[in-house]
């Protein structure tokens, strides 16, 4: 009995020693929650300080270029087609059955070489006819002609004589001309394409049988705005590219149509080229270049560093180590540049990298200068 009171009050005293009493452990948790939310909002707020004071104050790097005077071809651009030199449609000038035809698809012929001969029996019969007739007059009229000498034969009778002879030669010019219609001849040396007709067809006056083109040279025809039309004339050089052919082809102007078109506001024109490999076929189209002249001193920018705006074309120069908008405008375009006309001055450095992220007053340190 006298063991438990003693047990007891040494749990007691074991217990008030250590002093951790319930409120005291709820205070220490608060206090090591407060200390743990403390450091880690303190890195934070010092490196937010330090990302803000570091971003305002570091220069964007920039590439740029320093505006030399230069030289720009201007040129416009169209579209053409091309044509053949001279062209015909092979057509009979008088009805009949043909009888010959003397070319070969796609034959390069001459100038005057028989084409295509029609049925001209009869008039062949006619011509031998007054052929022989007109040696009988012709030998009567020489016999006439010494016997008037000695009195044999009146004047009368000889000079009618001479007439027959003029009347059946001028018959056999009319028959000869007859004939020829019954012969198709190449008017010009070309290339004959492809034929209509065969042997033994009955063609008439409106039957095509063949086509006929020269395309050495070859022609191209053209329209151009008639703002430029003084500033096109004949002589002058053009450039153009067809489908198919990986080369530039040059031509020469020629010749201009006489008015602008009411309909389309444009010149019309018309230029020569070489083909002598006939790779250039008529009815091709073209894509035409024509040079208008150059100009000297002229501001020219990458085409890159241009920014279109809602009320035009802005550039960023640089000045005084930042970054200035300027309102430009825009003259000859070509593949990587473009020509200022107005808004920059050859003093200005124009800013040619990292366009999109500037800004006006925008630091910047020029990392190239060109």
């Amino acid at each position: 009995m006298s063991d438990l009171p003693s047990s007891s009050g040494s749990s007691s005293e074991s217990g008030t020693e250590s002093g951790w009493t319930p409120r005291t452990k709820r205070g220490v948790a608060l206090g090591v929650v407060v200390l743990v939310v403390v450091g880690l909002a303190l890195p934070k707020m010092g490196g937010s300080e330090s990302s803000d004071g570091g971003g305002d104050d570091a220069p964007m790097r920039v590439d740029a270029t320093a505006l030399q005077p230069g030289t720009v071809t201007e040129r416009i651009r169209t579209s053409g087609t091309l044509r053949a030199d001279e062209s015909v449609e092979l057509t009979a000038e008088t009805a009949g059955k043909v009888t010959d035809i003397r070319f070969d698809e796609g034959d390069r012929v001459d100038e005057g070489a028989l084409l295509v001969r029609i049925n001209d029996a009869e008039l062949q019969a006619e011509k031998d006819r007054l052929e022989h007739r007109l040696s009988l007059a012709t030998d009567r009229a020489q016999r006439q002609k010494e016997l008037l000498d000695e009195g044999g034969v009146s004047q009368e009778e000889y000079d009618a004589t001479v007439n027959e002879v003029e009347v059946l030669r001028a018959e056999l010019d009319l028959v000869e001309a007859r004939i020829g219609k019954t012969q198709i001849r190449a008017p010009f040396s070309g290339v004959v394409g492809l034929r209509e007709v065969s042997t033994g067809a009955y063609v008439s006056p409106q039957t095509t049988i063949a086509t006929l083109q020269r395309t050495d040279p070859i022609k191209l025809d053209f329209s151009v705005s008639a703002q430029y039309a003084a500033r096109v004339q004949t002589g002058q050089s053009v450039t153009f590219r067809v489908r198919g052919l990986e080369r530039t082809l040059e031509g020469t102007v020629y010749a201009s149509n006489t008015q602008v078109s009411t309909d389309t506001r444009t010149l019309r024109l018309r230029a020569r080229a070489p083909n002598p490999d006939g790779a250039l076929r008529p009815g091709m189209f073209a894509d035409v270049t024509v040079p208008l002249g150059q100009m000297t001193d002229a501001i020219v920018v990458p085409s890159f560093a241009v920014v279109p705006t809602l009320d035009g074309q802005r550039v960023f120069v640089a000045e005084n180590g930042v970054a200035q908008p300027r309102n430009v405008t825009l003259g000859v375009r070509t593949d990587s540049t473009v020509q200022v006309t107005d808004g920059l001055s050859l003093r200005d450095t124009v800013i040619t990298s990292g366009i999109q992220g500037l800004r006006t007053g925008l630091p910047i340190r020029i990392e190239s200068l060109e």
